[in-house]
């Protein structure tokens, strides 16, 4: 009879004999990699099926950076959701990948039989000659010949069918030992691997704690001195301070020749004066653009001394990386092709009305040029990171094209994997987190505009318990040089010490602009969010010990978020509530739970299979978090704490110990009474103290 050409098409196609499906952790199908930080477990879950009763097995296989082979971890079933799950641990940075193999587990199904057959008593002579059928079988696969020659005498022992045998080969053939033989040398007949490599990011730990802070080394002039433009001697003069303030990270605004042709003038005038410095946004002029410093500053071996300072005390140093230029930057006169060209001729500058700003013009990245254009800005960043810069925080990259963005990381973290890139994309949440897909290590939020605690639990619940974790790090900056919100300026040294408070503990990621420390709140007109003689028109020189600074709640805060790994995980926030709708409570755990993060929500991974996992290399305190939200009066309220999540019982008695005053308060449960003064402590972070029975 003549095959059907429909039958050929079937009789050619490739069949799974395995479904494998519903994998975690995945993003969007794959297409990006999800993100980890090096020390983490990658917990891998998936769904399992295949017809009938023959039980299947499954394996992970990885592969970390510079791997040749692929390791395996075999995976669990757990029964009550039905999935499967292995874990491995990630070691190094860069990029990993990651596939899932399964088969029919031929030998452990029979054995399983085996045994059921045996507890009702029946005859088991065929199922023995089974299994000796399948030793015989491993034994190809046996490289050792002491490993073939046990598997083959098992064979020999389950074929033996004297009477008197029976109980001998009912023990062999349950031997702990053969059954490892067996899993490791039995090929199965019906692998099946998963469709799709997906990958892993694994960033430093830098990546996912840190404090940051900002400064304009143009304003690092000592106060008592006459006005003039700061140095990088000048600006490396302040390090030691920082450090002394626990920051890990300083960050730099663009330090390169600021462009001439219509430079802004004192508090953002479009007449400057003949000793104004303009925006350092306006990058360009004659001594060169963005590889060249602003000759004020100094010299390439200042900044390289700058940046070996900071290093030595423990800090490293980011620097802005702006794509735009001023109409003085030599690319406007080797390369106007890479510029918007308006009908006239014109080059295009920035504007968003009625806002204009004639002394910047933004790049064209879909130009004829591109690929020119794109190297050129690749190159800039290889510039730098070659004067020991990896840290780069990216002036709004949601206004450039995306694909450049998923080029130049790649293109940069191939060689450089440590290299972290910071998004400054105050934009569309679905734009915040394309950004991060793509890339980039972690981002700016909405935090400086959220004041109330049904707001911030909202937002923060979109960001440490949904799957945006899987790809998304928030840092939470609690100003900037753009942003003064009006909640500092109406609520004055208070405002600024809860905002710090919030800052620094909501999140691992955090930072300050330079001025935060003195609580400056004074806007440009009402409403404001400019400051007042910006510094990012004029020099700003400053008394960093003037009265009213909350240098002493900076770096008590910073010492805590050192020493407490609960402040350094991402995913371990729970909020409680509080009977004053002005007080927010949350608690951080000391170790991330063990969740996978399904599409839909959390699913937390069974408790018996976290014993497989090596101990976490980190300890400490849970901690409660008690704070109020109004910078103006006392509050007080009955608190609900979290204790599910503490693993604290109902009527359970423990000790609260406020790491910002060493006061100790003995509590019950989860309701207790707290009162909160803005202006002596606007806030508890205590660590739970455990009392026994």
């Amino acid at each position: 009879m003549a095959t059907r050409k429909s039958d050929r098409r079937t009789a050619s196609r490739r069949f799974e004999y395995i479904v494998i499906e519903c994998v975690t952790p995945q993003l969007d199908g794959g297409r990006y990699p999800v993100k980890r930080v090096v020390g983490d477990a990658v917990w891998v879950g998936a769904d399992l099926l295949k017809e009938g009763h023959d039980s299947p097995a499954a394996r992970v296989l990885y592969q970390g950076p510079g791997d040749d082979e692929w390791t395996a971890v075999a995976m669990s079933f757990d029964f009550d959701s039905d999935r499967w799950y292995a874990a491995f641990t990630v070691d190094r940075i860069g990029h990993w990948k990651f596939t899932i193999e399964a088969w029919t587990d031929r030998f452990g199904t029979w054995r399983t039989d085996l045994k059921k057959k045996l507890d009702a008593g029946q005859e088991v002579s065929l199922e023995l000659m089974e299994g000796a059928m399948m030793a015989r079988s491993a034994s190809k696969s046996a490289r050792s010949s002491a490993v073939r020659a046990s598997l083959l005498n098992t064979a020999k022992v389950l074929e033996d069918r004297r009477d008197t045998a029976i109980e001998k080969r009912v023990q062999r053939a349950l031997d702990d030992d053969f059954f490892a033989l067996m899993n490791e040398h039995l090929k199965p007949t019906d692998l099946t691997r998963f469709s799709r490599e997906l990958s892993i990011t694994v960033d430093r730990e830098r990546a996912r704690f840190a404090a940051w802070y900002e400064m304009f080394p143009r304003s690092q002039t000592p106060s008592d001195e006459p006005p003039r433009h700061g140095t990088f001697v000048d600006a490396a003069k302040q390090l030691p301070r920082i450090a002394e303030l626990g920051f890990d990270v300083v960050y730099l605004p663009p330090i390169h020749p600021v462009g001439r042709t219509f430079r802004k003038g004192k508090n953002n005038t479009l007449t400057p004066e003949p000793d104004d410095v303009g925006s350092p946004w306006a990058i360009g002029n004659e001594n060169g653009g963005h590889t060249a410093i602003e000759p004020a500053l100094g010299t390439f071996e200042d900044f390289d001394h700058f940046v070996e300072t900071a290093r030595e005390l423990g800090m490293e140093v980011a620097l802005d990386y702006a794509l735009q230029c001023s109409p003085d930057h030599p690319w406007l006169r080797e390369h106007a092709e890479w510029f918007h060209i308006r009908p006239d001729g014109s080059i295009k500058y920035a504007e968003n009305p009625p806002k204009k700003y004639q002394d910047i013009y933004p790049l064209n990245f879909w130009c004829e040029d591109r690929q020119n254009l794109w190297n050129a800005c690749r190159d800039i960043l290889l510039f730098w990171i070659g004067h020991g810069i990896s840290v780069f925080r990216v002036d709004n990259p949601h206004t450039k094209a995306f694909a450049f963005w998923e080029w130049v990381i790649q293109e940069v973290q191939r060689e450089h994997p440590d290299v972290i890139f910071f998004a400054e994309a105050f934009t569309r949440p679905k734009r915040m987190n394309g950004l991060a897909k793509l890339g980039f290590t972690m981002s700016y939020t909405y935090f400086t505009w959220k004041n109330e605690p049904w707001d911030l639990e909202q937002y923060l619940s979109d960001l440490t318990a949904t799957p945006r974790v899987e790809y998304y790090r928030g840092n939470f900056f609690a100003n900037t040089p753009d942003i003064l919100n009006e909640y500092l300026v109406d609520g004055g040294r208070p405002a600024f010490r809860i905002r710090l408070l919030l800052a620094a503990t909501l999140l691992p990621l955090y930072g300050i602009y330079s001025g935060f420390e003195l609580c400056e709140n004074v806007p440009a007109k009402p409403g404001s969010e400019e400051y007042l003689d910006s510094e990012k028109y004029q020099l700003r020189p400053r008394d960093y010990d003037a009265p009213g600074n909350i240098n002493d709640d900076v770096r008590r805060l910073n010492a805590v978020r050192r020493a407490q790994p609960a402040l350094q995980r991402y995913a371990n926030l729970f909020f409680g509530t509080s009977e004053n709708p002005t007080i927010l409570v949350y608690a951080k755990t000391a170790a991330d739970p063990a969740l996978e993060w399904t599409s839909v929500k959390p699913q937390p991974v069974p408790r018996e299979l976290l014993a497989d996992l090596p101990a976490p290399a980190y300890s400490g305190s849970d901690l409660l978090m008690v704070v109020t939200t109004d910078p103006h009066r006392v509050q007080e309220a009955m608190i609900h704490v979290p204790i599910a999540a503490l693993g604290i019982g109902a009527d359970e008695t423990y000790a609260v110990h406020d790491l910002l005053t060493d006061a100790r308060y003995t509590w019950r449960g989860a309701r207790n009474y707290v009162r909160l003064d803005p202006n002596q402590q606007p806030g508890h972070l205590f660590a739970i103290e455990r009392m026994g029975p």
